[in-house]
């Protein structure tokens, strides 16, 4: 199929605008035909994942569009980099890595990105609005513009990413389109306790579920409490796009395209209905879990970064206590809420109560935890579900809670309570 391009496209195809434009432009086309686009469409900001050091191939590209003077055209965000710039001590990686890393890193600053290195550019100042074309990378900001922001971008993936960036522009394809956002599958949520619905626990668990049985449709959640916030709804977008492909789920009076069901599904009816009991629930928590009880080694939270908000209930958690002297306890989050931390005092009550506070990265993406034989606590269902292929660590999942008592004990904690 061909795509119908206006004759600002024609021109920068041509070379108008200069080499790297002209490639950028080149690729988005590609990926338009290939996915059946009939047209591009403008954008009004970007996200980039590419900024994430896999090996020489990234920084070859980057080079290659950087030195043949690519610039973005829309504001641009940069996801997570390999490093964390203002801890430099807590890099445990191949030297040489990390110096190829920093490199990649200021190659897209050179394109005029914003050096934010925050998985969760939803929490910066400025954000998209309701109805705005953008182009996103990184599965969890991709879930949360579509799914929270009521924004609209595709599953965005390196190097298509920069490229969209550069020339302003994307396929008319897939999220971006109103009869691709309606929801296909629905979950119903059937005999939950109130206890475990007003838990954050349930979030992440319940995200994990519903990645693993959507497949590639768009899923609807009926059963949950109104207005849910935020960071209840990052933490079941996030663990939803890392079980399984979802870049737009419906959460039924709380998400802006589901204020009703019928609303969310567009009139019709689910592809496919999947009840969610209580049981279903404790199978999905069981299957974060890669590793038994006992001593503990680390605790790692912030995946996706943490919030504000969300510190503020570690801070809670904290007061008047210490981690225990054999466990490691991480939280990752982004530069702007630690500057927030900074200005409250909360940094250094966290770090003198012996957390460290990891900025720029993650700790299930780099060379950071001192010891991943013993076994790894987290309230991440993302951080559960790709930890122990990327690091070899065997993981616990547990609430916020569970993780601040156990990193306290010095051993796993949970409350098995809340789930019976």
């Amino acid at each position: 199929m061909s795509v119908r391009l206006t004759p600002d496209d024609e021109g920068r195809l041509a070379g108008s605008q200069g080499p790297a434009d002209e490639m950028a432009m080149r690729i988005i086309v590609r990926l338009a035909e290939a996915v059946g686009a009939e047209r591009l469409l403008d954008i009004t900001g970007a996200h980039i994942d590419s900024c994430l050091y896999h090996g020489q191939a990234v920084l070859d590209f980057a080079d290659h569009l950087a030195e043949r003077g690519a610039r973005v055209r829309v504001p641009t965000t940069l996801n997570v980099s390999s490093l964390d710039l203002l801890h430099p001590e807590l890099y445990r990686g191949d030297p040489e890595d990390g110096r190829q890393a920093r490199r990649l890193m200021e190659r897209y600053e050179e394109m005029g990105c914003r050096p934010t290195w925050t998985c969760a550019p939803y929490q910066l100042e400025e954000r998209p609005a309701f109805g705005e074309q953008i182009a996103w990378a990184e599965s969890n900001a991709v879930v949360f513009a579509n799914s929270v922001l009521g924004a609209r971008t595709s599953q965005y993936g390196d190097f298509i990413d920069i490229c969209a960036a550069i020339t302003g522009r994307a396929p008319a394809s897939g999220l971006h389109l109103d009869e691709n956002r309606r929801a296909t599958v629905m979950f119903r949520l059937a005999g939950v306790s109130a206890e475990l619905l007003d838990s954050d626990v349930l979030y992440p668990v319940l995200g994990n579920l519903i990645g693993s049985k959507t497949g590639t449709g768009v899923p609807v959640v009926e059963g949950l409490p109104a207005g849910l916030g935020e960071d209840r709804l990052k933490a079941l977008g996030a663990a939803a796009a890392s079980a399984g492909s979802v870049g737009l789920f419906h959460a039924v009076g709380s998400t802006p395209e589901a204020p009703t069901l019928e609303a969310a599904l567009g009139g019709m009816q689910p592809l496919r209905t999947v009840e969610v009991a209580p049981s279903d629930l404790r199978l999905a928590r069981e299957g974060l879990n890669t590793a038994e009880g006992g001593d503990l080694a680390t605790v790692s939270l912030g995946t996706p970064h943490y919030s504000v908000t969300e510190f503020a209930g570690l801070v809670a958690l904290m007061a008047g206590r210490r981690v225990h002297a054999d466990v490691d306890f991480y939280v990752s989050t982004g530069r702007d809420v630690l500057a927030e931390l900074e200005l409250r005092g909360w940094a250094g009550a966290l770090t003198a109560a012996g957390v460290t506070i990891v900025t720029d990265t993650c700790t299930y993406i780099t060379s950071i935890l001192t010891d991943t034989v013993g076994p790894a606590m987290t309230d991440s269902a993302k951080w559960a579900y790709y930890a122990p292929g990327t690091l070899g660590v065997g993981v616990v999942f547990g609430s916020t809670g569970d993780c601040v008592e156990s990193a306290v004990a010095g051993r796993v904690v949970l409350n098995e309570e809340i789930w019976s």
